[in-house]
């Protein structure tokens, strides 16, 4: 490790350049220690923000390069912690959004006074590498493979992990049913899944009915012992990204407009197709706020 100063020269820049890197966690690996920033010797400079202008002005390019620069504060920020913290909490984990972004900003979570259960900041910490397969995987079409990387992301590390009969990447291995209605087959779900991705994938130009038809199914069929919310959330943020519809963040104050939708679908498509496009309507507000065009 290095110090401010001798990073300063060794980059060409001032100490006051070098911390504020640092303190928006440009600098993978740099550590604060009392006031005194230490910074990896290897460490490369940061790719230069000067200018709005500067920036990409379409969402997949702007997550890509806030991911690579790790900027804080961005768009690419605000996504992960807000897909993170509002898809977990639908399927009941109890971290608050200020404790889903301390993870993320740091690795680290506080807790005062209270249990935390290990598994919701295993998955905390696991969905955003989720989110961050899904900016990396965006344009591709849609794989099983890629799905089941999803899963096996989401899961590793977590106490259902530890379990014999739990398949993590893999489809389940024991009947189960979600909201009191019985979904496919342990046996049938290879065969489901194979023909759910084939005619998903025939289909050109897909319109966000089509997207929210594939959601439905993917959630009816249930192909995971356990994780199926959040990985269908996820590829339906995915395929937005590819499709060139605008994405949007299910949140957990609209969880149960959100049930009625996926249990009425297709009988009442105007439940979840509304949900979905006043979500989309926040995301809107969002990119306009970051100077990003859709």
């Amino acid at each position: 490790m290095i110090s401010v100063a001798v990073c300063a020269e060794k980059w060409g820049v001032a100490e006051r350049t070098v911390r504020n890197y640092c303190t928006n966690g440009r600098i993978p690996g740099a550590v604060l220690k009392g006031k005194t920033w230490w910074i990896p010797e290897d460490a490369e400079r940061p790719e230069r923000l000067n200018k709005r202008d500067d920036l990409p002005r379409t969402l997949l390019e702007r997550l890509r390069l806030e991911k690579k620069i790790q900027l804080r504060g961005g768009i690419y920020h605000k996504v992960q912690v807000d897909m993170t913290y509002n898809s977990n909490h639908i399927e009941g984990s109890r971290l608050t959004h200020d404790q889903t972004r301390l993870i993320f900003e740091t690795n680290t979570i506080g807790v005062e006074g209270e249990a935390v259960n290990v598994d919701d900041v295993v998955e905390t910490a696991n969905h955003f590498r989720c989110m961050d397969l899904v900016i990396e995987n965006a344009t591709r079409p849609l794989s099983e493979a890629f799905i089941k990387e999803l899963h096996r992301t989401l899961k590793t590390g977590t106490s259902d992990s530890r379990q014999s009969w739990f398949a993590v990447g893999a489809y389940k291995k024991i009947a189960n049913e979600v909201g009191g209605q019985a979904t496919t087959a342990p046996g049938k779900v290879n065969a489901a899944m194979g023909k759910l991705l084939r005619e998903y994938n025939e289909t050109p130009g897909k319109t966000l009915d089509e997207l929210l038809d594939f959601h439905v199914a993917f959630e009816r069929i249930h192909p995971f012992q356990d994780g199926n919310g959040r990985v269908g959330r996820l590829i339906l943020f995915k395929e937005c990204l590819r499709c060139g519809i605008v994405p949007f963040i299910i949140d957990d104050w609209h969880k149960m407009f959100y049930y009625r939708g996926l249990k009425e679908w297709p009988k009442t498509p105007g439940y979840l197709r509304d949900t979905c496009l006043l979500m989309q309507d926040d995301f809107k507000a969002s990119l306009q706020y970051f100077g990003i065009e859709w």
